[in-house]
């Protein structure tokens, strides 16, 4: 995955995030929101998976068959 630096997350807008509000999780490419699913299973609450998941498998349907 390519490093993403504060400078870039910056220009990224609110709806590149699995979390747009908090602007947690980026989910610009594939690759980003393989990570952020991964991130949050780690990391976050059930009602954050629940939000990142709804999220990537809307902007990334057939990830949704992984």
């Amino acid at each position: 995955m390519g490093k993403l630096s504060a400078a870039d997350r910056k220009k990224l807008k609110d709806s590149d995030f699995a979390e747009p509000g908090k602007r947690k999780y980026p989910i610009e490419d594939e690759t980003h929101a393989r990570d952020a699913l991964a991130r949050v299973s780690q990391n976050g609450s059930e009602a954050e998976q629940k939000q990142v998941r709804e999220n990537v498998e809307k902007r990334y349907p057939e990830m949704g068959d992984d």
